[in-house]
């Protein structure tokens, strides 16, 4: 449902993908690949969560509220801070592949 349904969710779908990929083309260390997969399936539930709690927000309150507003801006914010951290720690770990 969330594949077919979430555009964001595709996207994060594809980055997990292209990262399982890196991991066995770069030939990543067990603690390595287990890192990027730990933060990749983190964004993953991150939007399960935040797609969650956006729909239960829309079954409750259907019009336009403020604090559901507020609600919904925080839940995405979870998304953006696992995001940002994947990106670091994708960095963290890529980089020694790439540029030894």
């Amino acid at each position: 449902m969330m594949l077919q349904s979430e555009r964001n969710f595709q996207l994060e779908v594809l980055a997990l993908l292209i990262n399982i990929f890196l991991i066995f083309y770069l030939k990543l260390s067990n603690i390595d690949a287990i890192l990027v997969l730990m933060v990749s399936f983190g964004v993953l539930s991150a939007e399960i969560f935040n797609t969650a709690i956006e729909k239960i927000c829309d079954i409750i309150h259907p019009e336009f509220d403020k604090r559901i507003g507020f609600i919904k801006d925080i839940s995405a914010g979870a998304v953006i801070l696992m995001a940002i951290l994947s990106i670091i720690v994708g960095i963290f770990v890529y980089w020694t592949y790439v540029f030894p």
